[in-house]
């Protein structure tokens, strides 16, 4: 008996494929449509409003009226002119002459390389390379003796050199919103840097033990990766005092959490956590405590009656369905644009809780996952 033959008809095939990929498009175009007439497009205007008059120093009382938001452009064009302004500008300026000197800045999607000339630049103190297709930072960094700042965020970087290590006087490293998979142990060398900034990798698991060593850290951010656990070295960091570790895969918080007494800010929303565990109680300093309330069935009731002036936020997760893409690059941008705009989000919101004498101790079922 002969084998049987199956034929099939790709042109069918083909042509029932188009018509999903289609019938697909169309409907992210109409929710795209929903969402900008929806009042979250509103909202997203408000807060970047916010922020643009942070940054020049506008007072709240300028742009809030009876509780909401005043967005006229006119406030930003009528404060910049102000004589007050204009003379702190102008002697900004002047300081900023010097010290930009010493600042390394590169920006834009032409740039898939550092520039070789910049190793001829080994006094410089400050790195700011952002949104560029550079994959590798060069190893001869560690000519770089005098460098305080490394900020690279959002670029394609997909690791770090194990020359990091001989950058003594880094006080500042930030690769957020990059392709890193995981950080070299030596970087635990850097024993003066204050500021670990790893948020939207996506993909670090673990950081290494020898991290242990950064005992002047203040503020560590490894939000929107794939940590199960708070890493041991993180809890050996003793004067660590901002902590945002949301966005991850934790199901518990360490028993031992209270060793970080000088904790201030722990941020935890989005993740899987079920409980609080009691030590969260003995943090004297800690004064922020941001959780998703959607899963968690135990709460130690010592935390919401808290008289140590301890904020308490349980926000509610809404779980934005994904919309089925045939580019799986294309998802993946798309939830590090998300966690970039809900950091802006939070870190508006938190600034807005601080100013507030009025804030409340403990908020439940805040609506916070946005869809751009």
């Amino acid at each position: 008996m002969g084998h049987q033959v199956i034929i099939f008809d790709f042109s069918l095939i083909r042509g029932l494929w188009e018509a999903r990929v289609k019938k697909n498009r169309e409907r992210q175009k109409k929710e795209k449509e929903r969402l900008e007439k929806s009042s979250l497009e509103k909202i997203k205007l408000e807060w970047n409003f916010i922020l643009e008059c942070r940054k020049k120093g506008i007072p709240q009382s300028k742009y809030l009226k009876n509780g909401f938001v005043d967005i006229d452009e006119k406030i930003l064009d009528t404060y910049g002119r102000t004589p007050q302004l204009q003379k702190r500008l102008t002697l900004s300026d002047e300081t900023n002459k010097e010290r930009n000197k010493f600042i390394f800045q590169l920006s834009g999607e032409q740039w898939m390389d550092f520039p070789e000339s910049l190793k001829d630049h080994t006094y410089l103190r400050e790195w700011h390379v952002s949104n560029t297709l550079i994959q590798t930072v060069p190893n001869y960094i560690a000519l770089f003796q005098d460098l305080r700042v490394l900020e690279l965020p959002k670029n394609q970087i997909n690791h770090l050199p194990v020359e990091i290590g001989h950058l003594k006087n880094l006080k500042v490293l930030n690769v957020s919103f990059n392709n890193l998979k995981s950080v070299p142990s030596e970087l635990g060398c850097c024993e003066n840097l204050e500021k670990l900034d790893l948020s939207g990798n996506m993909e670090i698991s673990d950081l290494p033990f020898e991290l242990s060593n950064l005992k002047q850290v203040t503020v560590v951010d490894v939000s929107a990766n794939k940590f199960h656990s708070i890493p041991i070295c993180v809890l050996r960091m003793s004067n660590l005092q901002w902590l945002d570790i949301s966005s991850n895969n934790l199901r518990d918080l360490p028993e031992d959490i209270d060793r970080l007494d000088q904790l201030q800010t722990l941020l935890l929303q989005k993740n899987k956590l079920t409980y609080l565990p009691r030590a969260l109680v003995n943090m004297s300093k800690l004064s922020l405590l941001v959780v998703s309330g959607d899963d968690l069935v135990e709460i130690p009731t010592a935390i919401c009656e808290s008289t140590t002036g301890l904020k308490f936020i349980s926000l509610k997760d809404s779980p934005v369905e994904t919309i089925v893409c045939e580019d799986t690059e294309e998802i993946i941008e798309s939830e590090r644009e998300r966690e970039q705009f809900e950091k802006e989000f939070m870190k508006a919101y938190i600034e807005d809780l601080k100013e507030r004498d009025s804030a409340p101790s403990y908020t439940t079922k805040v609506l916070f996952s946005l869809q751009l």
